[in-house]
C-alpha cells in the first residue's frame, strides 16, 4: 500500500545544495553504524528551516561521517501510526502525560526492512523502544502479522487499534568521527490522516534528533548554539494529526504546533 507518492518536496536549489554538502562528508555503513553502541544515551530533539540545515552542514565538514545505504544519503522513510479508536495515545501525549506509548510500523525503503515499533517515555522521561521485523505493512494490516509481540508488549491486540496517521520523510544520518553521537536529521515531511485521506506537507521544517553519549563533548551543539537553533519537543505522530484536521480536539497542541512554526519561520 502507497500512501504517498512523488519527488523529493525541495526546490531544486535546496536539493542540490542538500545533496553536494553530504557528498562532501566521508561515509559510514549501516553496518558499521549498527555497531556504535551509546551506552548512557541523552536524546534531544530540535527544529528548524531547511535554509539554516545548509548551514549547520557546511559548519559540520571535518567533523561527521554520513550514512549511506544502497548509494544513498538521502533515505526515505514510511511510517504508519496504530492508536485506538479514541486516539488515547494522542490525548496522552498531548497533555504531556506519562508513561505514555505509541505504536508505529515503519519501512526503511531503501533497504526494504520494514519493522513493528513500540516506544514508551516512562515517568523519568526516557525514551524505551522495542521493535520487531515484519514482512510488510500489508502483512500488519491483513494478516495481523506482529500481534503477539504487540500483545507482549502493549497489552493490546490489533483489534484494539487502527491505523491512523501515516508520514514519509528523508533522512539524513550522521555519526561523529568519535562514534560518540549520532545525528538524524529529517526533512520533506508529509502526513495523511488513514481515516479522512486528508493530506498535508510540512515542507520547509526539519527536525534533528541528537543521540549522545552524555560523558563525551558534542561537536554540533555549538554549532546549534551559533546558529539559534534551540531544543524542543516534536512527535510526528502529533504533528501529522493536528495539520491533517483529523477532527479531534487539538487545542493544546495546536498552541504547541505554533511555537514549532515560529522556530521554524525563525529560521529562514
Amino acid at each position: 500500500m502507497c500512501y504517498f507518492c512523488g519527488q523529493i518536496n525541495l526546490t531544486m536549489t535546496q536539493s542540490l545544495s542538500l545533496r553536494e554538502l553530504v557528498e562532501q562528508m566521508p561515509t559510514i555503513t549501516l553496518k558499521e553504524m549498527k555497531s556504535i553502541r551509546l551506552m548512557k544515551r541523552t536524546d534531544t530533539k530540535f527544529v528548524t528551516h531547511m535554509n539554516k540545515l545548509l548551514e549547520l552542514l557546511a559548519m559540520a565538514q571535518g567533523h561527521y561521517f554520513v550514512q549511506k545505504v544502497r548509494g544513498e544519503m538521502l533515505s526515505p522513510y514510511a511510517t504508519t501510526y496504530f492508536d485506538s479508536r479514541d486516539r488515547f495515545m494522542f490525548r496522552i501525549h498531548q497533555c504531556g502525560s506519562r508513561p505514555r506509548m505509541k505504536v508505529r510500523v515503519r519501512s526503511y525503503t531503501n533497504d526494504g526492512e520494514t519493522f513493528l515499533e513500540i516506544k514508551r517515555k516512562d515517568n523519568r522521561n526516557k525514551t524505551h523502544k522495542v521493535r520487531m521485523q515484519v514482512p510488510s505493512l500489508e502483512d500488519v494490516l491483513n494478516d495481523g502479522v506482529g500481534e503477539d509481540f504487540l500483545q507482549l508488549n502493549t497489552g493490546k491486540t490489533f483489534a484494539d487499534l487502527q491505523p491512523t496517521v501515516a508520514n514519509r520523510f528523508r533522512r539524513i544520518t550522521l555519526v561523529n568521527f568519535e562514534k560518540t553521537e549520532r545525528l538524524t536529521i529529517d526533512f520533506d515531511i508529509r502526513f495523511r490522516d488513514l481515516q479522512t485521506g486528508a493530506e498535508t506537507s510540512f515542507d520547509d521544517a526539519v527536525v534533528i534528533e541528537l543521540k549522545r553519549d552524555g560523558r563525551a563533548a558534542s561537536p554540533i551543539l555549538p554549532l546549534l548554539r551559533k546558529l539559534r537553533i534551540h531544543p524542543g519537543g516534536f512527535s510526528k505522530y502529533c504533528v501529522g494529526t493536528v495539520m491533517t484536521g483529523s477532527g479531534l480536539r487539538v487545542n493544546r497542541y495546536k498552541k504547541n504546533l505554533q511555537r514549532i512554526h515560529k522556530r521554524i519561520q525563525q529560521g529562514q
